[in-house]
């Protein structure tokens, strides 16, 4: 089966759950920002959570397959279908997503997963290394990307996805933290101000303008690993969050780390969106955590009873 890009939308790309493992060699993670979203979606239409489906910027594409199907979409999508649920697509049947309702990034999850070559384990697409996905780039007009077999479909019913599983999106939303290995030489300007999303930001990193965050030493820094969710405070005092494509080594200094659980709230920031920022124990971090997997292993083994 395929899928035919009618129109690509602002920024469309295939991604997955990342390359986890590689980073020692220099690889980003990458995969879906919000990877909550993707496994969700996947789930919802009997495919395994790290297949690879649609990641959506802004606008969304406008899709056709060629045979019938079953889809689902995030909550973000602002088009004609009911987000977390699954739907039935007919051949030929156009599927135009539109503007994001809310949010910046929205998923597509298809029966079977799109079955994009695999690069270095993983099928996501590296905009900036030029390989993954679907030609390493994101998807234009035309495009037909290949779906893989389905396993059981899902009974299509009078049925969804309880939506408080997902954070709500808030107006000004909070993200926790914990600290940073050079947390101690920054006042505490980052939990007491507001900070603003600026347009200069993307997949590898987001950046922020607020109270300036000043460094009480001055010599430079070794560069050591970072990750997604790393908050990073350049000379200019205004911090930057890493996402999923960022380098695997940097020397700026280190304020903070967004919780794992949190980066979904990270990945759906727009330009001009306001933050703040909350620190917690890594104690704290862990067991949020440990609660947000306990309820998806339990959305997992109830949705068993949705496929024949």
């Amino acid at each position: 089966m395929e899928m035919k890009v009618i129109r690509g939308g602002m920024l469309t790309t295939v991604q997955d759950l990342g390359r986890p493992g590689l980073r020692a060699a220099g690889v980003p993670i990458g995969g879906a920002m919000d990877a909550l979203a993707l496994r969700l979606i996947n789930l919802l239409v009997g495919n395994a959570e790290y297949a690879a489906g649609l990641e959506m910027t802004l606008v969304g594409p406008e899709v056709e397959f060629s045979q019938d199907t079953i889809i689902a979409v995030s909550g973000t999508v602002a088009g004609p279908l009911e987000p977390w649920r699954p739907h039935r697509i007919r051949a030929g049947e156009r599927l135009g997503l539109g503007r994001l309702a809310n949010g910046c990034r929205a998923y597509l999850a298809v029966a079977g997963g799109l079955e994009v070559p695999k690069v270095l384990g993983g099928r996501g697409t590296d905009l900036r290394a030029g390989w993954g996905g679907w030609k390493g780039r994101a998807l234009h007009d035309g495009d037909v990307l290949p779906v893989g077999l389905a396993g059981v479909a899902p009974v299509v019913g009078n049925w969804r996805l309880d939506p408080k599983i997902y954070p709500i999106r808030a107006n000004e939303p909070v993200l926790r933290i914990v600290r940073g290995a050079q947390a101690d030489e920054f006042g505490p300007d980052l939990l007491s101000g507001e900070f603003v999303v600026q347009p200069q930001s993307d997949r590898m990193g987001l950046r922020f303008k607020g109270q300036a965050l000043t460094r009480n030493l001055r010599q430079e820094l070794v560069s050591t690993a970072i990750g997604p969710g790393t908050v990073q405070v350049p000379p200019d005092g205004q911090p930057i969050i890493l996402g999923v494509d960022a380098q695997t080594m940097g020397g700026y200094p280190q304020f903070a780390h967004v919780i794992s659980v949190d980066l979904t709230l990270l990945a759906q920031l727009r330009p001009g969106d306001k933050v703040r920022f909350s620190e917690v124990s890594l104690v704290e971090a862990h067991r949020v955590y440990r609660s947000r997997e306990k309820t998806l292993a339990v959305l997992r083994e109830g949705l068993a009873q949705k496929f024949r």
